[in-house]
């Protein structure tokens, strides 16, 4: 009896498989006036509605951008680069546009954009430095309705001026640097001319830091330095920078960093054994002399 009323073997699979359907299948959907329905829908395409919107208002290809631009300049701050990349792409933007002049911007705006070009990777990022300078002189050289396209020597020679001045370079050593590679204000300036004279001039402001930091420790923090030793450390400067003149301006650092410690304690111990009197030398005309140094071999511009 108890054999009869026992499911076969072929039912109690059908029950056991109608059981996990049930389990299985999805809520009824909740009523249209529920407000239920919206919320669903939305969970249940959020992560492809949001691609969507991205991709239907131009930020992802915008932010791709962006980020190829950071890669191609490889600036030495990064956030600071893309926040003035993308404060430059809303001032270019139709809207800002339509309410400006229809020419290109004058010189000062286009000096201003390709200083910021050039300062944007270290000189020594070759790659980097190359495709700044390039996108500068582009800049410079972009044509309007009254000008030829090209870059001229005043807009060249400007450049390295403010160059110098804002990475404060000491005036004189700018001045004599600018004397040596500027071109004329009518001259059409070469790409290689035009990055030869913006590379030498970064290297000068290295060079002077260079030598601030070092007159730092003949000083010991009291703002003069002995005369010796001062001028004792400038003629194993000079012996390092060696005669003539570099073709690449960031041979002169190379030169310098051969230098080392034990040339200078050499140099420093002569000049504290010689028998003369001796007057202090301040940090501005040690500047000055080392400086001096430099752009003496400096090739000049042809």
């Amino acid at each position: 009896q108890d054999g009869r009323n026992r499911p076969s073997p072929p039912a109690a699979k059908m029950a056991a498989h109608e059981k996990r359907r049930a389990a299985a299948a999805p809520a009824p959907a909740p009523a249209a006036d529920s407000g239920l329905a919206e919320p669903a829908r939305a969970a249940a395409g959020g992560l492809g509605s949001e691609a969507e919107f991205l991709l239907r208002a131009g930020v992802t290809a915008m932010v791709r951008e962006a980020l190829l631009k950071v890669l191609e300049a490889r600036p030495e701050e990064p956030v600071s680069f893309l926040a003035d990349y993308f404060e430059r792409l809303v001032l270019g933007s139709p809207g800002a546009a339509g309410e400006a002049a229809a020419e290109l911007p004058g010189p000062p705006q286009r000096l201003a954009r390709a200083l910021w070009y050039v300062r944007l990777a270290h000189h020594s990022h070759r790659t980097a430095f190359d495709s700044n300078a390039g996108a500068a002189y582009e800049v410079l050289g972009a044509g309007g309705r009254r000008r030829k396209a090209g870059v001229d020597g005043r807009l060249y020679s400007e450049l390295l001026r403010r160059i110098c001045q804002h990475g404060g370079a000491p005036a004189e050593a700018a001045a004599a640097l600018l004397g040596r590679v500027r071109c004329r204000d009518h001259e059409a300036v070469p790409f290689d001319v035009f990055r030869y004279g913006v590379l030498t001039c970064f290297v000068l402001l290295e060079f002077a830091a260079k030598a601030d930091a070092l007159f730092g420790v003949l000083d010991g923090g009291s703002g003069a330095a002995d005369g010796r030793v001062c001028q004792a450390v400038l003629r194993a400067l000079e012996d390092a920078l060696g005669t003539g003149h570099f073709s690449l301006p960031s041979h002169y650092l190379e030169a310098g960093s051969k230098l080392g410690p034990d040339g200078l304690a050499l140099a420093m111990d002569r000049a504290l054994q010689e028998r003369k009197l001796s007057t202090s030398m301040s940090r501005e005309e040690f500047l000055k002399k080392a400086t001096a140094l430099f752009v003496a071999k400096v090739k000049p511009v042809e």
